[in-house]
């Protein structure tokens, strides 16, 4: 077993941090208005209250060509977002030759030591949706974006259920050292239950300005030393929740981490002490949990580079949830990137990420939750997106995420894996060994 560390953090201000021209002017930071933050691009265009209505309404439409097994339900079941918000517990063993049971889930194999085969390869592990356990050569663990609940949502009596099995729970995680997380949506970090809190602190929890609480404070229980990296706006929920380890930061702002043996005999099991900088990068998102105050808290994407045992630097790119561009209403047939919609404005921001902290070793990159479009893009990468920002990012190689786990958007679950084939193929890249696809629970190695 690995020897227990002493977390020691190194916070801002990193003074050697690159960033583009015109970052401290924080164009982000909205000036007036109820909204706190906003995204300053022309490829961002603000969200249609009523086109939000009537794609919930699409969505919850009853569809008597599903096959009632896989919901638990009559033939009346509705459609998979509407069976979603129901009681009912998917039956995924009678589910037949549905999705969930073409995506596949294995029970993760985690090393209880830091020094794992090859010191060389980057190890990451898709734990569902944007979940990641990625395994540093150096022995540095970082989780992402967990959550590792049965629903996305404020409670577990309502809202979207996952459509795959959790591969595992945190308790089964060995090692970890910190904890990345892009913004406060609950298919992103998990939100307290009401029946395990007072009404004041749910109340409160349940504010844009509040975090979750079962999966982030069962982490904290079992592993107390992991620190948290957030965006703006989210650490005074940790700090009120008695999580002091958390650090939070702005678009282009990055902190050190160091973890050192406790006993300095064992100094050789580690290979001396780890160090790795998170740095806070832009995305194209929105943030809000609850009716009220859209946009108090930043939303981000992540860098996280650590140096080897033998001095190579491993780094990676997690993209969060995030749009590229907006585009029209289109009719369904129609596609986004064809010649009428081919130079509409893109997001800046990742090209900006490529020239100043890539090439990376590894982007976590978003597929899913992409239709209806024409609501849809500014805040969810489709696979051709996806493909643009591997490219603008610098990454060498890629995984796809935020698909196959919750319903969120109205294509097929399954269809993002491909879609993202295609994708490759139009840009001139190879269907497997760049950008590839894993399944949940599986471990992929990385080679620096």
């Amino acid at each position: 077993m690995t020897a227990p560390i002493k977390l020691n953090i190194s916070v801002n201000p990193v003074t050697d941090n690159p960033a583009p021209k015109g970052a401290e002017e924080k164009v982000h930071h909205h000036k007036n208005g109820k909204k706190i933050f906003h995204n300053p691009w022309p490829s961002w265009q603000e969200l249609d209250p009523e086109a939000v209505k009537a794609h919930i309404k699409q969505l919850t439409k009853v569809d008597n060509n599903l096959d009632a097994s896989f919901y638990g339900g009559s033939q009346r079941t509705r459609n998979p977002i509407a069976r979603c918000m129901t009681l009912t517990k998917p039956n995924l063993e009678a589910a037949g030759n549905h999705f969930t049971l073409q995506i596949p889930i294995q029970r993760p194999k985690f090393s209880h030591d830091r020094v794992v085969g090859d010191a060389s390869n980057l190890r990451a592990t898709w734990l569902g949706h944007a979940c990641y356990f990625v395994e540093f050569p150096n022995g540095l663990r970082v989780l992402f974006d967990p959550v590792m609940t049965d629903r996305c949502s404020p409670t577990q009596w309502f809202g979207p259920r996952r459509f795959t099995k959790l591969p595992c729970e945190v308790k089964d995680i060995p090692i970890l050292d910190a904890v990345v997380i892009s913004h406060n949506h609950y298919d992103h970090v998990r939100d307290l239950h009401p029946g395990r809190c007072s009404q004041a602190v749910f109340k409160a929890n349940i504010g844009f300005r509040q975090l979750s609480h079962p999966t982030v404070t069962e982490i904290h229980k079992i592993h107390p030393n992991a620190h948290f990296f957030v965006p703006l706006g989210n650490e005074s929920w940790f700090r009120s929740s008695g999580i002091d380890h958390v650090t939070e930061l702005d678009w282009w702002e990055g902190a050190d981490l160091v973890l050192s043996p406790r006993d300095e005999n064992l100094e050789d099991r580690i290979a001396g002490s780890i160090s790795a900088r998170f740095t806070c990068l832009p995305a194209q998102h929105t943030t809000g949990r609850a009716p009220w105050g859209t946009d108090m808290t930043l939303w981000a994407s992540w860098s996280v580079s650590s140096a080897g045992p033998a001095g190579a630097a491993a780094s990676v790119f997690f993209g969060g949830d995030t749009g590229y561009r907006a585009v029209p209403t289109l009719d369904r047939q129609d596609e986004d990137w064809d010649e009428r919609f081919a130079n509409l404005p893109v997001c800046p921001a990742f090209a900006e990420i490529g020239e100043h902290y890539g090439p990376f070793s590894l982007g976590l990159l978003p597929i899913g939750a992409y239709k209806p479009r024409a609501l849809m893009a500014p805040i969810h990468a489709n696979p051709r997106d996806a493909v643009e920002i591997f490219a603008d990012t610098g990454c060498k190689r890629a995984l796809a995420m935020h698909w196959g786990t919750w319903v969120l958007g109205d294509e097929d679950v399954r269809e993002p894996p491909r879609r993202l084939e295609e994708a490759l193929l139009l840009k001139g890249l190879p269907k497997k060994g760049v950008f590839d696809i894993s399944g949940i629970g599986e471990t992929v190695s990385i080679p620096l």
